[in-house]
């Protein structure tokens, strides 16, 4: 379930969605929208959205074992999934806020909206759900094989979201 944070504005007929996360990625995106798109969020709507990671019923821990590590596998308590579900929600909070202040700084309002689950396929229903006209994001930088082995939220909302697409690559 989505959940609006705070408004920018009255309705507006196009929306540009700059979609975050806690890299210096998402980071360099949203300035680069700020300082090269400024005129266009400006006369349209900008929503900045963040997904909070899902719940998960296990977690790993590493204990050390002199120069080996040993990847212990734990249940999860429900006291232990709150409390983590609740510090993801505090972390999210806490990003978007600073975005937030970034847009305000430079004389744009926006809209922060959070929703909980995979980042790839929560950016595309949000996309639909918003009804959102270009969504930008930062690219990770990564190479082929590690884009095919973890996969790449970009190239997934390039092929999967209902608007144009526009991946901010990050100068090295």
């Amino acid at each position: 379930m989505a959940e609006v944070l705070a408004g920018g504005g009255g309705a507006a007929e196009r929306k540009v969605m700059v979609a975050i996360d806690e890299s210096d990625y998402s980071h360099y995106a949203l300035t680069w929208v700020l300082e090269n798109l400024k005129e266009s969020v400006i006369n349209s709507s900008l929503v900045i959205f963040m997904a909070q990671p899902p719940p998960t019923n296990s977690y790993t821990f590493s204990a050390p074992l002199g120069s080996a590590r040993m990847y212990c596998p734990v249940s999860a308590t429900p006291e232990l999934t709150n409390s983590i579900q609740e510090n993801n929600k505090k972390l999210t909070l806490a990003l978007l806020g600073k975005a937030k202040e970034m847009c305000a700084s430079c004389g744009v309002k926006a809209e922060t909206i959070t929703e909980v689950g995979d980042p790839s396929t929560a950016i595309c229903d949000a996309v639909q759900k918003f009804d959102i006209s270009l969504l930008v994001l930062g690219e990770r930088g990564l190479g082929k094989i590690k884009r095919a082995l973890l996969g790449s939220v970009s190239n997934y909302c390039v092929q999967n979201a209902k608007c144009p697409v526009l991946v901010v690559k990050k100068p090295k």
